[in-house]
């Protein structure tokens, strides 16, 4: 009996020692059980967590089958067997050839480094999207009638008539324009403007949906609406329509699997019909106009009667150019009721929705057939209070409504999207009510990575500020603004914002399908244009290479790889890297880049009437050569990741070149720099253009001048996120606490004292007096200076990533006390596990909570100067066998840790 209790409490301490380790989160390609994956060689991640400190992984197994449940994988393809190796994002999958449209079956077990295994993981899963042309039985589909100048919405439709019983159902869609689909009268998927943005002639994405719930056996129907969208509607700066075509049409794909095993494919081609219903007119910039009188109830059912319908047209389309969605689709988040509802001086009926954001507005009303209500939207109001939208330009920005008078009715938009905070309602019959009104936000569908909190609420309101220009412009592209006629993915806003991008939110996919359009788009000198997808070009011209926009190319790469320690992206963009730097060299004349137009340093601070040199200007091309400098460094950079050995020899050669001559072009042997700037200091400087004796007394000559301008910014664009870096990085951080703190003109806290919810686009946006910037350029959603947020998270905070072991591999947590701020809290999700700085001053006492995800190491600075007093946990540090101190360094003292949660704090 004894040793049968010894057995069992044996069995019970080994299943305990086992449960400590686990594996979660398993994702392929970034993305959990997708359905539609192109990549032949498919990645796997996977996070591992355990109830104690210091747990590394030292091996991990892989299963792969063609099924499987939820405990374990069947029908095995691939065993990886027993790998010896810490990593655990990205894993090549190195089985057998993978075949289009089959789902497969993953799962992972893990060693730690006490010799430890988990349990199998729960078993995840993806399907292949369609890999070749051929794989597509679906034709594509146009109306079969004549459309109208007006363009209302076509409506397509099919029944089917199933006999046995559906196994599951997978749907493959996309369209020419934006498109919704409907099965048996319900929507498919909760997706929003797809197929999305891409360089539709060259990559156009198509959906996968998992339609099997809205099947039944028996009669079906399946229908889709299509809107004009970015493919054929007026989209540019003078706003243009069908730049990609003029066609509107529609490709579906679905492919049903019964429960013996048999399939059945339904798809576009001549048997379907289609018809027009309420949708009359429908236009990003301008809005979207809906007739309830001619909408046709049901017109996606299989009772539908469409006898009256048209046929459809075969459209001979090219199939090479689709491609599986890659990132997160857009999607409607959250949504917010009027705080107030109000008349304007001018008598406008009014609603404020209290922040500015990006979507629509949906209402419910009761009234007569044909009663036109009208939606306008708009930022801000004037300084009477008045609705204000010159802002807009061309862009009408409104809904309208006509009702059909059928008892209560709801309206909701589907092909457009405003940027707004407040609405005016013309033409509502009766009174406006709060709970008839909801403001409903979309955005890309990312995870939110990182949260940062401290003890200003200026601050916080800042940080809330950043979160939402971005959600607001990262709509399937990372637009430069929502509300004007604008609203396009440009080059230098995108790049000057991607590392904070990554700290607010998971923008890996995102990105990387981005950056493919990059590189579509960039044209075969090397130049990028200024807008991707580009659609600003015209016949004969290239408008592009502009520095610091162009070099997009090279910065956003390098960012995402530092943020996610994904070598494929700098794979997949190496190309294009390289032929943006060859680019500028041949445009260099004896290694020095003084040609061509460029944006400089955009929105910089100016003063109209400049008579004592005020205004903050930077020569052009001395930011060009800084900025040629940097992108052959991130190039260099790149090839090394990939072992690209000439290259490294090359552009090496060539980097040094290029500093020379900026030497010799724009600085004095004293160190003064052509452009007496801020920015000229700050890109010299974080670009290391300067020889080493010099840069000291630059960074010296940098905070003169921000103190000559009473601690304001008058950086714009290019030099304002680089500037509280280098201020911390040589021994100014109390001036950067200084410019971030800084509440009037030009400054980061400027629009929050003037009520922003939103980050601006302009300094001074709405002047001190209430007047308006030029209405030809004042977005009030436009994230570039939101770049201020990476200076917050790495600096403020303290969490960074090594460059050599990138994607918080190996992390360095070193705060950085200042502003008066009495705490400042820090968590980011990191594709380990979630990292944590929360520091805190208490009367005497420094008290700093860290967290440090399994399968990582950190590197930890705090703030004093003696180990000695340092504890961790209420003990010594200097006894604690798992924490390794390195030594002081600079008025820290730096100590290395492996993964878990500590606690420490110094009595000062």
């Amino acid at each position: 009996m004894k040793k049968i209790i010894l057995m069992l409490v044996a069995i019970h301490f080994c299943l305990v020692c086992q449960a400590q380790l686990k594996v979660q989160s398993l994702l392929t390609e970034d993305l959990h059980n997708p359905i539609s994956v192109d990549a032949t060689t498919p990645r796997f991640s996977w996070q591992i967590t355990a109830d104690k400190r210091n747990v590394m992984q030292t091996a991990y197994e892989i299963k792969v089958g063609s099924s499987g449940s939820n405990a374990s994988v069947k029908d095995v393809l691939w065993d990886s067997g027993k790998i010896p190796s810490d990593e655990s994002v990205y894993i090549p999958y190195k089985g057998s050839e993978l075949k289009s449209g089959k789902r497969y079956f993953w799962q992972i077990k893990v060693w730690d480094n006490t010799g430890k295994a988990s349990g199998w993981s729960e078993v995840a899963y993806w399907q292949m999207g369609l890999l070749s042309p051929t794989d597509w039985q679906a034709k594509w589909i146009t109306p079969g009638f004549e459309e109208s100048i007006e363009q209302p919405s076509p409506l397509f439709r099919k029944e089917f008539h199933l006999t046995k019983k559906i196994r599951s159902a997978i749907a493959y869609i996309t369209a020419h324009g934006l498109y919704e689909a409907r099965i048996n009268g319900q929507r498919v998927g909760d997706a929003y403007l797809t197929p999305g943005w891409t360089s539709y002639n060259k990559r156009l994405q198509y959906q996968a949906y998992d339609v099997t719930g809205l099947l039944q056996e028996g009669n079906n129907a399946v229908g889709a609406v299509l809107g004009s969208g970015w493919y054929r509607g007026h989209v540019g700066y003078d706003p243009t329509p069908n730049l990609y075509g003029k066609d509107i049409a529609l490709l579906f794909q679905m492919k049903i699997t019964y429960t013996d095993g048999s399939t059945e494919t339904v798809v576009s081609d001549d048997s379907w019909k289609s018809s027009t219903g309420g949708i009359r007119n429908s236009e990003i910039y301008y809005g979207e106009t809906i007739d309830a009188r001619k909408e046709q109830a049901g017109w996606s059912t299989a009772s539908f009667d469409d006898k009256g319908w048209s046929g459809v047209k075969i459209g001979d389309f090219d199939k090479s150019v689709l491609i599986a969605t890659q990132n997160e689709p857009v999607k409607q988040h959250e949504v917010f009721k009027p705080v107030r509802i109000f008349k304007t001086p001018k008598g406008e009926q009014v609603i404020d929705f209290g922040q500015n954001m990006v979507g629509w507005v949906k209402f419910k009303v009761i009234g007569k057939a044909g009663d036109t209500i009208r939606l306008s939207h708009a930022e801000v109001l004037d300084k009477p209070g008045d609705f204000y939208t010159a802002n807009l330009r061309s862009a009408r920005s409104q809904d309208m409504y006509v009702l059909n008078g059928k008892g209560e009715e709801t309206f909701e938009p589907h092909f457009t999207w405003h940027g707004f905070r407040y609405v005016k309602v013309e033409g509502y019959p009766g009174e406006l009510k709060p709970e008839d009104f909801t403001a409903i936000t979309l955005y890309s569908d990312m995870k939110v990575m990182g949260t940062f909190t401290c003890s200003n609420p200026m601050i916080n309101q800042l940080q809330h500020n950043i979160q939402w220009g971005q959600k607001g412009n990262f709509l399937d592209v990372p637009t430069d603004c929502p509300q004007r006629d604008e609203r396009l993915g440009w080059t230098g806003d995108a790049q000057v914002f991607s590392r904070t991008a990554s700290y607010n939110m998971n923008v890996h996919n995102f990105f990387a399908k981005w950056l493919k359009d990059v590189a579509a788009d960039q044209y075969s000198s090397g130049s990028v244009p200024h807008v991707i997808p580009d659609v600003i070009k015209r016949k004969g011209s290239e408008p592009g290479g502009s520095t610091g926009w162009a070099d997009v190319s090279t910065i956003v790469p390098w960012n995402m790889y530092l943020a996610y320690g994904d070598k494929r992206i700098l794979q997949d963009q190496y190309s294009s890297m390289k032929k943006w730097v060859d680019y500028m060299q041949s445009k260099s004349k004896h290694n020095l880049w003084n040609t061509g137009d460029h944006f400089g340093d955009w929105l910089f601070y100016s003063v109209n009437d400049d008579n004592d040199g005020e205004s903050a200007i930077t020569s052009k091309y001395l930011i060009a050569q800084c900025f040629y400098a940097y992108s052959t460094t991130l190039l260099i950079n790149a090839a090394q990741v990939l072992g690209k050995t000439d290259d490294i020899t090359y552009y090496t050669e060539l980097l040094a070149k290029i500093k020379k001559a900026y030497l010799k072009e724009y600085v004095t042997p004293n160190g003064l720099i052509s452009s007496d700037t801020q920015t000229a200091y700050v890109l010299a400087l974080q670009f290391d253009m300067l020889p080493e004796d010099l840069r000291q007394q630059a960074a010296e000559r940098l905070a003169k001048n921000i103190k000559g301008y009473g601690n304001h910014l008058t950086t714009g664009f290019l030099g304002t996120p680089y500037i509280c870096h280098v201020l911390s990085r040589f021994g100014y951080t109390d001036v950067a606490y200084k410019l971030l703190l800084q509440d009037t003109y030009p400054s980061w806290l400027y629009p929050v004292k003037m009520g922003a919810t939103t980050i601006w686009e302009r300094w001074d946006g709405i002047r001190p007096d209430g007047s308006f910037e030029a209405v030809s350029m004042n977005s009030f959603n436009h994230y570039s200076y939101g770049a201020i947020g990476d200076w917050m998270y790495r600096v403020v905070a303290g969490i960074d990533t090594k460059a050599d072991g990138p994607g918080y591999k190996q992390i360095v947590i070193k705060p950085n006390p200042g502003g008066g701020f009495t705490y400042v809290s820090a968590d980011y999700e990191t594709n380990y596990g979630k990292v944590s700085s929360h520091w805190k001053i208490d009367g005497d006492n420094f008290l700093l909570d860290v967290e440090v995800p399994a399968n990582t190491t950190a590197t930890v600075y705090i703030p004093t100067k003696d180990s000695n007093t340092l504890m961790e946990g209420g003990k010594p540090v200097s006894g604690a066998g798992d924490i390794k101190v390195v030594g002081p360094e600079g008025g820290y003292v730096v100590v290395t840790v492996g993964s878990g949660v500590y606690h420490f704090s110094d009595a000062r």
